[in-house]
């Protein structure tokens, strides 16, 4: 499509990222906002400094990331964008029997071993917020030492599986899989806002994205799915205490109680993939300095919510 600049500042390039699927009345930029013709409705988009647009065909919701970057375009074939290649494969239209059985199968898959907290130099954040009938992912990557973001996507579609208690990956793994399309950074690791080890059958939203893209990924939750806190947690940041099944006989350690800030309710590390409990609470320790809730995760969740 012709895209017609007007009192733009001087960049090299403006890249773009909408995928037309139907011709638009009209489609332009007008200052810092990219807007769509009266076939497309569209709001600000204060975070990225744009407009995300609706289209009503297809029905989905595409947002590229920093639109306004200085950076030069990426080449036509697409080749400087994040490829996802999936190492476990299945279908998505299925029943919540169908559903239970795949957790169940690909959770013979996770590993609780693979990378090191100390040498993690990118971690994306991701979270999916609901809004009436559609699912909007949302992937921020942040740089470590200085936890400043570097990449970003969004991605909104139709919800693809009703709300079943233990199965949100399935509603959540879809749209963020599109998402993680969209990055130009390849994060060394996943942090979701949700459960890995710490679910029901062992396989969490973080398991569930970390074997299908053989990725390491760690969950870091806001509230208990299954298991208890093995004692007393202590009130000073850094303290930790084992989120343990007690279902099993043996007491299963699932997850780790940890105080992100002192004085504050705890979050809920567990293991999704490619990654130690021990390393995943390193990691989550590192990504918070000031907030309970780890960076990465924060900024994916306000820009979930855009």
């Amino acid at each position: 499509r012709d895209i017609f600049m007007s009192g733009l500042p001087s960049m090299p390039s403006v890249r773009l990222g909408f995928r037309f699927t139907q011709t638009f009345s009209s489609i332009g930029v007008e200052g810092p906002a990219i807007f769509a013709g009266k076939r497309g409705s569209g709001r600000r988009d204060s975070t990225l400094g744009a407009r995300a647009v609706t289209f009503p065909y297809p029905r989905t919701f595409h947002v590229l990331p920093d639109a306004l970057s200085r950076r030069p375009l990426p080449p036509s074939d697409g080749s400087t964008l994040m490829k996802l290649h999936l190492a476990h494969d299945h279908d998505w239209d299925v029943s919540t029997e169908k559903a239970r059985a795949i957790q169940e199968r690909l959770a013979a898959e996770v590993r609780s071993e693979g990378v090191t907290a100390g040498a993690v130099e990118t971690v994306a954040g991701v979270d999916v917020s609901i809004r009436d009938d559609f699912a909007q992912a949302a992937v921020c990557v942040l740089s470590l030492p200085d936890l400043d973001p570097v990449d970003r996507a969004i991605h909104r579609q139709e919800i693809p599986f009703p709300y079943v208690p233990g199965l949100l990956s399935f509603r959540e793994t879809p749209p963020v899989m599109q998402a993680l399309e969209q990055l130009e950074v390849r994060p060394d690791v996943l942090m979701t806002d949700s459960h890995g080890l710490a679910h029901p059958r062992r396989f969490g939203f973080a398991c569930h994205l970390g074997v299908l893209l053989d990725r390491p990924a760690l969950g870091v939750a806001k509230s208990i799915l299954v298991g208890d806190p093995a004692g007393d947690l202590d009130s000073e940041k850094g303290s930790r205490i084992p989120l343990v099944d007690r279902s099993t006989d043996a007491g299963e350690t699932i997850g780790a109680v940890v105080r992100t800030r002192t004085d504050v309710n705890p979050v809920y590390v567990s293991v999704g993939h490619r990654i130690s409990l021990d390393e995943a609470v390193a990691l989550t320790l590192r990504c918070s300095p000031r907030y309970k809730i780890p960076e990465p995760t924060r900024h994916a969740h306000r820009l979930s919510r855009e």
